[in-house]
């Protein structure tokens, strides 16, 4: 069977269409994954892990792969990369595109 003569030919961009993923319930793996999470409190840090977070910020430099622990939005996330920028005035580090203030920093 050949192509009809009376349709008009399809662009590219409508073609793909067809084969784009399709969610007849659009935003319902979003709502699932926000009710599956558990909302925690900040742990308080002692003076000593203060004292030794402190400590590795001041070793830390721009470049260095580090793994990093830190409370955002009632949780706690873990994330590993390359740090792009340190600013001690400002008080945050940036691992990759992430900015991570420092009191919100639990563990490195």
């Amino acid at each position: 069977m050949g192509r009809s003569a009376n349709r008009p030919k399809m662009s590219v961009k409508e073609r793909a269409k067809q084969f784009m993923p399709f969610s007849a319930l659009k935003g319902f793996e979003a709502s699932l994954r926000q009710k599956e999470r558990i909302v925690v409190p900040r742990a308080e840090l002692s003076e000593e892990q203060k004292d030794e977070l402190d400590f590795r910020l001041r070793e830390i430099e721009t470049g260095d792969m580090i793994t990093i622990i830190y409370f955002q939005a009632g949780e706690y996330i873990k994330k590993t990369g390359l740090v792009s920028k340190i600013d001690m005035s400002a008080r945050y580090i940036q691992v990759v595109n992430t900015k991570i203030m420092f009191e919100n920093i639990y563990h490195m």
